[in-house]
């Protein structure tokens, strides 16, 4: 492999680790992309979904920027890592490995990433200024590829307004701080996006009905007692009403809301002892029975998007 003067050397193993995570990145933004477009009119924080996935150079670590340039081009610090197939970016002519100059004349960082540890910083910059543009007009998007600059315009619609990123982490982990929704790689690994939709769609419960702000004012405890009486009561409760909300948000972006049953009652067991901890989170089995009698609610050929009656609780304390 011809490496440039004065560039670190890039191995294949870099090649095939950074092509594997915008496969799973991919995936995660076509999951987020529907669920999030199909639910806008449940949500009321709402954000332009070009239907892309973008990273910074920063993100990664010195050592690995030089096979980060080389996979995702990188011609500028935002690129776009992956793009959701017959979404918006793409029918605006938007590929992978385009860089990102401005969004709506906003220009977006310029410069190299400092020295030091990686971080998500730029990337959270730009995420956030594409995600305050008006969701009533296209957007309007300055790129290059290649050396050469060109506008376009996406006509993104609104989606519920949500960040989305794998964690890459050895356990079952998936959360959501009402900001983010993480969702742990090993999921990829072992299930396919149906499975993978009903864990996204349950963190995206989260963050729809406030629970990370309504827990915060409960003044709930996270540290050594949360399992315990009170804050285990209502860390429960929140995971109840985020498997009652999902069902509809399946149902919503046309998944089979009984996917979700099935995960419960199959793979309940792989994540039992790791994200869902037995005492802030009902049982796998408890979970699939409550889902099921969700997913009966819905009248046969309701019309979509469907709202449940589980989302007028967002604004109701928990006590």
């Amino acid at each position: 492999m011809t490496v440039a003067q004065g560039a670190e050397p890039v191995s294949p193993s870099q090649i095939t680790q950074f092509e594997s995570l915008r496969a799973v990145d991919l995936r995660l933004a076509t999951i987020a992309y529907r669920l999030t477009t199909a639910n806008a009119a449940l949500c009321r924080d709402l954000s332009p979904t070009p239907g892309w996935a973008i990273q910074s150079l920063g993100q990664y670590a010195p050592a690995s920027r030089a096979a980060a340039r080389q996979v995702f081009g990188f011609e500028r610090p935002i690129a776009v890592e992956a793009v959701v197939s017959g979404g918006p970016a793409e029918k605006a002519g938007i590929r992978s490995n385009d860089s990102l100059v401005s969004v709506d004349g906003a220009a977006l960082p310029s410069g190299d990433p400092v020295a030091g540890p990686a971080n998500s910083i730029t990337r959270d910059v730009a995420l956030a200024l594409i995600a305050g543009k008006p969701i009533d007009r296209p957007l309007a998007v300055e790129l290059v590829r290649g050396g050469t600059a060109r506008k376009v315009a996406i006509d993104a619609p609104a989606g519920c307004r949500s960040n989305f990123e794998i964690l890459l982490t050895p356990g079952m982990d998936a959360s959501s701080d009402g900001v983010v929704v993480q969702i742990g790689v090993r999921f990829f690994e072992r299930y396919g996006d149906e499975a993978v939709a009903a864990i996204v769609a349950h963190e995206l419960s989260h963050t729809i009905l406030r629970h990370r702000q309504r827990l915060d004012a409960a003044k709930v405890d996270r540290g050594l007692f949360a399992e315990l009486g009170r804050n285990g009561r209502l860390f429960r409760a929140t995971e109840g009403a985020a498997d009652q909300l999902s069902v509809s948000l399946l149902y919503n972006a046309g998944y089979d809301p009984l996917n979700a049953v099935r995960f419960w009652r199959e793979h309940g067991g792989d994540v039992d002892g790791g994200l869902f901890r037995s005492r802030t989170h009902p049982s796998a089995n408890a979970r699939a029975a409550a889902i099921a009698d969700e997913v009966a609610r819905i009248p046969a050929g309701a019309p979509r998007p469907y709202v449940p009656a589980v989302l007028a609780t967002r604004d109701q304390p928990l006590n």
